[in-house]
């Protein structure tokens, strides 16, 4: 696993600074810089507005007594789309764009969430009442009178 992520922070920041030079390449540095700035802008301004609705929609489910599980992964990918977004690069704004949209946080959840949690299908949460030691009446015997004045 940490070899996978070794090669992964290798790999990726490389594809993306060749994608980024043949961009510019293609078009000029200017447009390249301009494409990087208005998807970070673009890419903040979104993730703000689905971070408030999964926030809204985590308070409902809350309020309506349930786990907000979905909620939370919902949540969990939107934070980490808009990380993505804030990087510059091709590869990350399509992933981050990808997590941003509804449709796109659903796939990530069926096709990415589903094999990690797979073994987790058939958890049981049981919980029980202890009773706690009985407590102690109050023994005044240490206690000292006294006067306050007010200086």
């Amino acid at each position: 696993m940490l070899f996978r992520l070794l090669l992964l922070f290798i790999f990726v920041p490389l594809v993306e600074l060749y994608l980024l030079l043949q961009l510019a390449h293609a078009t000029s540095a200017g447009a390249t810089f301009l494409v990087v700035i208005s998807t970070g802008v673009l890419g903040s301004y979104l993730a703000k507005r689905e971070g408030l609705m999964a926030w809204q929609k985590f308070h409902n489910a809350l309020g309506e007594g349930r786990v907000p599980s979905r909620e939370i992964q919902d949540g969990l990918m939107i934070v980490f789309a808009a990380a993505l977004l804030l990087t510059p690069g091709m590869i990350t704004d399509a992933v981050g764009f990808l997590l941003l949209v509804p449709v796109g946080r659903d796939f990530i959840r069926k096709t990415v969430l589903s094999r990690y949690f797979a073994g987790f299908k058939n958890v049981q949460i049981r919980s029980s009442f202890f009773e706690s030691p009985a407590r102690q009446p109050f023994n005044d015997s240490n206690t000292i009178d006294g006067k306050a004045t007010r200086r």
